[in-house]
């Protein structure tokens, strides 16, 4: 009947209402329940707003950013945590530096670009690097043994061509025998411009 239809139309639009009310309604606890959470637990989204930033940077400002506090994952050198002082001068044989990666192997591997690495310098100005049956050699101390291919992507790998290290380069290590340094031609040596800072290893 024409009344009846006119109550369905009527009820439709207030179970509308009524709907609309209560997602709101939860959308609000939902909020509130958040931020409850968030006062309790502050020190947790600081610690993820940190992380969040500093990704943030890495991936769209900067790939090295300068903090002075390094934090070492790898196995190239046997230290976990370092200060880093971004204003030494004067590099010298056996100190540790960080330096933003500029190596040729980045054309490969692209994201390498830039990234922090963390070596202790082997080689400065001067020093004469030389090559037998894959073995590196600075000043005749052996300083590595060049592997023959990459773990990832199989791709081969060239030791260093012998070379007097000109003015403003280093030669870099790391202390694995697999760490990925001076001692491969797609590596290379380390421009001055490049070092980021000197690093003073606490454990």
């Amino acid at each position: 009947m024409p009344g009846d239809r006119q109550n369905g139309g009527d009820r439709q639009p207030r179970d509308a209402d009524r709907s609309h009310a209560f997602a709101q309604k939860k959308g609000e606890t939902v909020t509130r329940d958040f931020f409850r959470h968030a006062r309790r637990r502050w020190y947790l989204y600081l610690v993820l707003l940190v992380i969040w930033t500093l990704a943030y940077v890495r991936l769209f400002i900067d790939a090295t950013p300068r903090l002075p506090i390094l934090f070492n994952v790898t196995p190239s050198l046997p230290y976990t945590v370092a200060v880093v002082d971004y204003r030494a001068d004067g590099i010298r044989r056996g100190d540790y530096v960080v330096y933003a990666f500029e190596g040729a192997a980045y054309r490969i591997f692209p994201g390498l670009y830039h990234q922090p690495f963390f070596k202790i310098v082997r080689g400065v100005a001067g020093d004469k690097v030389t090559v037998r049956d894959r073995h590196v050699f600075v000043n005749g101390q052996e300083v590595g043994i060049a592997k023959t291919h990459t773990t990832v992507k199989h791709l081969r790998l060239e030791p260093i061509a012998e070379t007097v290290i000109p003015p403003s380069y280093f030669y870099v290590q790391g202390t694995s025998q697999d760490s990925f340094d001076s001692r491969y031609s797609i590596n290379g040596l380390v421009h001055a411009d490049a070092v980021l800072g000197v690093v003073i290893p606490i454990f």
